[in-house]
C-alpha cells in the first residue's frame, strides 16, 4: 500500500514536472528563435543531459532540505530572542514576503560565490559551468549537491531571522514564492536573449548579465546575484559592459560528457580552482 502510495506520487510530480516543462518550451523556445543572442539549435549537444537534470532536481532537492530546514526552524525557535520573532511576526504578509525576498537573494548571493571560491563546492558548481552552449534549459544543470547547497543558503536565513515560522499556516507560502521567483528568472536569465533593457540592468538581472557569468574568457567569476545585480556592484564583483557579450561558454576542463558521470565526478576529481 505504502509502495503503490510512493509510486503514484512519483507519477503525478513527473506528470507536474511534464507540464512545466511544455510551458517553459512555449514560451522560451520561440522567443529564443525570434531574438536569439547565439545560433544554436533548438536540440542542442547534451540537450538531453539538461533534460535529466531538470526532472531530477525537480524531484530530489525538496526531499533532501526538508529535514534539515525543519531542524533550523526548531533551532532559531530556541535561540532567537523572542522580541525578534515576535516583532517580524506582527508584519503583514505581504512585508515579510519583500523581507523574504531580499534576504533570501543576499544568502543566494554568498552562496554562489562561496560555491566559486570554496574548492569542495567548486568541485559541484563546475557543472553547472561546464554548458558550452547556453539557453534557458543551461537553467537546470546542477548537481543535487551545489543545487542544495545554494537553497539552504538561500532558505535557512528566512528561518534564522524569524521571517518564516512553521508554526503559522500562512508562512508556508513564502518560502515557496521565494523558490519559485527565483527559480522561474532564472530561466529568463540564462536564455539565449539578446535583450538589453538600458538603465533597467542597475535594478535587476537580465540574461546579458548572467551570460557574463557563464564566460569562458577573463573575467570569470563575476556576476553571482539571481535577481538584484546591485548586490554585486556592493561588494565588488560586478561585470556588464556595454554593448558586449560573451563569445563562448564552458569550463576549460575536461567535464564528463553523460548525466551519470556528471553526477559522479565531483566525488572523483577535483575540478582546477576557479580564477580569482
Amino acid at each position: 500500500m505504502l509502495m503503490d502510495q510512493y509510486l503514484q506520487k512519483l507519477l503525478v510530480d513527473l506528470l507536474r514536472l511534464a507540464l512545466w516543462l511544455l510551458i517553459l518550451a512555449a514560451i522560451f523556445v520561440p522567443l529564443e528563435r525570434l531574438f536569439a543572442l547565439h545560433r544554436q539549435r533548438i536540440f542542442r549537444r547534451q540537450v538531453g543531459v539538461d533534460l535529466g537534470y531538470f526532472f531530477l532536481n525537480g524531484l530530489l532537492p525538496g526531499l533532501v532540505l526538508s529535514g534539515p530546514l525543519a531542524m533550523v526552524a526548531w533551532a532559531t525557535q530556541s535561540l532567537l530572542p523572542g522580541g525578534v520573532h515576535a516583532t517580524v511576526a506582527a508584519w503583514p504578509l505581504w512585508l515579510r514576503v519583500l523581507a523574504a525576498m531580499l534576504v533570501g537573494e543576499i544568502g543566494y548571493y554568498w552562496g554562489h560565490r562561496w560555491a566559486h571560491k570554496i574548492p569542495f563546492f567548486w568541485r559541484f558548481h563546475a557543472i553547472h559551468h561546464s554548458a558550452g552552449e547556453v539557453d534557458f534549459l543551461t537553467n537546470t544543470r546542477a548537481h543535487p549537491v551545489d543545487l542544495v547547497f545554494t537553497r539552504m543558503c538561500s532558505l535557512v536565513p528566512l528561518f534564522a531571522l524569524g521571517l518564516v515560522n512553521p508554526l503559522r499556516p500562512t508562512d508556508g507560502i513564502i518560502p515557496l514564492l521565494v523558490l519559485l521567483v527565483g527559480v522561474m528568472w532564472g530561466f529568463f536569465i540564462h536564455a539565449n536573449l539578446r535583450w538589453r533593457f538600458g538603465p533597467l540592468e542597475w535594478l535587476i538581472t537580465t540574461p546579458a548579465f548572467h551570460h557574463w557569468h557563464h564566460t569562458l574568457s577573463a573575467p570569470r567569476d563575476r556576476n553571482y546575484a539571481s535577481m538584484l545585480p546591485w548586490l554585486d556592484r556592493i561588494f565588488a564583483s560586478h561585470y556588464l559592459p556595454k554593448g558586449q557579450w560573451p563569445a563562448d561558454y564552458g569550463n576549460p576542463f575536461k567535464t564528463a560528457d553523460s548525466l551519470g558521470g556528471q553526477l559522479l565526478q565531483p566525488f572523483e576529481e577535483a575540478p582546477p580552482a576557479t580564477p580569482v
